[in-house]
């Protein structure tokens, strides 16, 4: 029996330049969307599926984080305090993984957003993940019902859930949804200091280890304020 991740990570540290000027006094995980931030979106989905303790980055404005967290009980938040070094989406995870400890975790970007289908896309990606053939399970949206994208997708997924990398000028189907399951063994070899998370999923697809699970319901792209509008639009859609 797959078991479901006890613990999460969330990059919360970035600057947010594209949301601006929504980001210029807010860091960009407290921007809200149809009604909440966009933090307490993914903390909501974590405490759902189970998750006890959820390790939040920050570095942009992190008092505002730290405060807007502080009172949470599921998951109870930890935070990975970065207000004094840039670490990067890779770095970040580096710097946390003391305290997420030696298992599988969760891990989430904290401005990604979903609605869920049938069942809950945390559960299944739960399910999912095999640690004997994987190391890193990424959960994969369809670019052509995506809300709010307009890139040429990220990886290319076979039948068996593995992932090809989008080479330069081609156009594939899926684009990473900003949410998976790790094995903390995968950055045994990894840089110190600064260094993005795409090394470290191009190693385990170097191994034949990086696979993917398609996101059952709907991915919505936040990258912008003028993105804020359709994503709200859609959520007002799933709860009519």
């Amino acid at each position: 029996m797959p078991v479901k991740p006890d613990k999460a990570m969330i990059l919360a540290a970035g600057l947010g330049v594209r949301m601006r000027p929504l980001t210029e006094r807010m860091p960009k995980p407290l921007v809200s969307v149809a009604g909440r931030p966009l933090l307490d979106h993914v903390l909501d989905k974590l405490g759902d599926a189970g998750v006890s303790e959820a390790v939040v980055n920050v570095h942009y404005l992190p008092d505002q984080i730290i405060a807007h967290v502080g009172a949470r009980k599921l998951p109870r938040v930890i935070i990975s305090d970065e207000r004094n070094e840039a670490l990067g989406t890779g770095g970040g995870v580096v710097k946390a993984l003391p305290l997420l400890g030696e298992a599988p975790f969760f891990h989430l970007n904290a401005d990604t957003l979903w609605i869920d289908g049938v069942r809950p896309n945390l559960t299944r990606l739960a399910e999912a993940f095999d640690p004997a053939r994987m190391d890193i399970l990424l959960l994969m949206a369809p670019t052509a019902s995506s809300i709010g994208y307009e890139g040429n997708g990220d990886y290319a997924m076979l039948p068996d859930g593995a992932l090809r990398k989008r080479r330069e000028h081609q156009v594939v189907p899926f684009v990473y949804a900003g949410v998976a399951i790790m094995s903390p063994t995968i950055f045994a070899s990894a840089p110190r200091g600064e260094f993005s998370l795409t090394k470290t999923f191009d190693a385990a697809n170097e191994q034949e280890r990086l696979f993917g699970l398609r996101l059952d319901g709907t991915w919505m792209h936040v990258g912008t304020p003028d993105a804020i509008g359709a994503a709200e639009e859609a959520f007002l859609e799933s709860v009519a």
